[in-house]
């Protein structure tokens, strides 16, 4: 990872020697028929074990196939296991390949490819952000993950080329939408091991599984997935390659929508949403997901839960969501929001803190929440933020994210903290989160499944995306309880309780749910949005 800078550099040297001129979003190129869209700037990584950031996984779905997938309506469906069954204790999941399953580069994918994949993102080593989310209920995975076992040991077994068995630790209900999810994609011993990071990033060595392989990558331009005709179901795919245009300036994206160099953009300027609004190509899409602060907590002063509150309860959530995000987005008062199912199928939400949000997001409240603010702020040690520190707040200067860093500015001054904005752009935030060393900084999650433990397992002490290195005994505990666990009912109050546990210590602040906002032509059939966050452009096909 810490190679990925000088590796871009040296592939954007080799891709302007070896690219050619692209073509427009409405096809008819040189490149056959090729689909343009913008869903975000460069990717910090393309690898699926290392990638933690949403609009990564976008272009690794294109590229990456995984055990099962997922439909239009959300169903878990074949994809490279055809078939798969669980013991009837939970324990064991056995999955079936398909016949003649090949790499893009038309060598053989098997079974010991998955096993490899598994053990390669167990292993400490690796550093997968992913691993406690994907593996973290698989046999033997505790152990790995703190040194005290080989990654050899890893509850995955391949007894013959097309059986894939996974033996689990603790049960998992949810295991099936695991194996549909993007960082358990498998990957090629060889190239892996044989280039190191560089493996990702140059298109020579990036072997993949998925519908489409990466051909181009031009740092800061764009990158180019060409149909792979090895991929399992080559005759369902329409395009001839998918061009992702690495745009991280909304304006400039914006241009290369109207111009009709793209058919689809992510960055929508805010600035334009008034006027866009009512158009058929506008589309404002729930998502699965909250948007949120982390406060680096092992840090003084945001060790003190009561700075931690004081920080959330003075922002007015209402404003944010309304005026700052113009409505695209609804104020959060719970980590958890809408479209996230209980154990019985009615909304996680409805049953949370009795029904009632943790934070009140009515405007009428908001008032009574700053001066208790202030009082948690006196409380302690910093009376009208005397004392306190300077404190940074990290962003990238995309959507919303300035203005809402302009608004946390007035509103923490509002206690008479001093806030300095950072910018910077989008891998260099994600990998300084990551590392833990930042103030605060602008978050969020988008769930990679239907299930609350998607957002609760980023607050465990030792998962890989705990940016804000957040750490309670008892929160932890109350995860454990839904891990291992057989009772459904029990297993979804102790996720409650974690719910409980984390707001009221404050553990990071959430401050909208989200929406996904993008324009899209009617040229482009056969595509989906997904409520993860996804755009499934890999069966998409062009109008004339």
């Amino acid at each position: 990872m810490k190679k990925l800078a000088a590796i871009l550099a040296c592939v954007l040297v080799l891709s302007m020697m070896l690219t050619a001129c692209g073509g427009t979003g409405a096809s008819g190129t040189s490149e056959g028929k090729q689909l343009v869209v913008q869903l975000g700037p460069d990717p910090e990584t393309l690898d699926p074990a290392l990638n933690s950031a949403i609009d990564g996984a976008n272009m690794i779905l294109f590229a990456f196939d995984t055990l099962l997938g997922m439909d239009e309506d959300l169903n878990v469906v074949p994809a490279l296991a055809e078939s798969w069954e669980e013991s009837e204790d939970g324990m064991t999941w056995t999955f079936h390949l398909r016949d003649g399953l090949k790499w893009s580069d038309g060598s053989d994918l098997t079974a010991e490819d998955f096993v490899y994949s598994w053990q390669r993102m167990a292993d400490p080593d690796t550093a997968a952000p992913y691993a406690e989310t994907v593996l973290g209920m698989v046999k033997n995975f505790s152990e790995i993950s703190t040194g005290n076992m080989d990654p050899s040991e890893l509850g995955v077994s391949a007894p013959d080329a097309q059986t894939f068995v996974v033996e689990l630790g603790q049960p998992c209900t949810y295991f099936d939408k695991i194996a549909s999810f993007v960082a358990s994609s498998p990957v090629q011993q060889e190239s892996v091991e044989a280039n190191g990071d560089a493996w990702a990033v140059d298109p020579s060595t990036y072997v993949s599984s998925g519908a489409f392989m990466m051909t181009e990558w031009v740092p800061g331009s764009h990158i180019t997935f060409t149909k792979n005709p090895n991929y399992w179901d080559a005759d369902s795919i329409k395009l001839d390659s998918i061009k992702c245009l690495l745009i991280e300036d909304m304006n400039a994206a914006y241009s290369a929508y109207e111009t009709g160099e793209a058919l689809m953009i992510k960055s929508v300027p805010t600035e334009e949403i008034p006027s866009l609004e009512g158009r058929e190509d506008f589309y404002v899409e729930p998502l699965l997901g909250t948007y949120y602060i982390s406060l680096q907590t092992q840090k003084e002063p945001f060790n003190n839960r009561d700075v931690r509150e004081a920080l959330s309860l003075a922002i007015d959530r209402d404003y944010v969501a309304n005026t700052v995000m113009q409505g695209t987005y609804s104020p959060a008062g719970n980590l958890i929001g809408p479209g996230i199912t209980d154990y019985d199928g009615s909304q996680f939400m409805d049953n949370s803190n009795g029904g009632e949000p943790y934070i009140s997001t009515d405007p009428a409240d908001f008032e009574a929440n700053l001066e208790k603010a202030k009082q948690l702020l006196a409380d302690a040690g910093y009376p009208n933020g005397e004392g306190f520190p300077v404190i940074e707040y990290l962003v990238n200067d995309q959507g919303y994210h300035k203005a809402l860093a302009e608004y946390l500015q007035k509103a923490w001054g509002e206690l008479g903290i001093t806030v300095e904005v950072k910018t910077a752009e989008w891998q260099s935030v994600t990998a300084t989160r990551r590392a833990g060393d930042f103030d605060t900084a602008r978050n969020g999650w988008v769930f990679d499944y239907n299930d609350p433990s998607s957002m609760f397992d980023l607050f465990y002490t030792t998962n890989g995306n705990n940016d804000g290195k957040y750490s309670n005994a008892e929160y932890d505990e109350q995860m454990d309880i839904s891990r291992t666990t057989t009772d459904v009912e029990e297993r979804f109050a102790a996720l409650h309780k974690a719910e409980d546990i984390i707001m009221a210590d404050a553990g990071m602040i959430p401050v909208a749910f989200y929406n996904d906002y993008y324009l899209q032509s009617d040229k482009i059939t056969g595509s989906w949005h997904s409520p993860y966050g996804y755009w499934y452009f890999q069966y998409a096909d062009i109008a004339e």
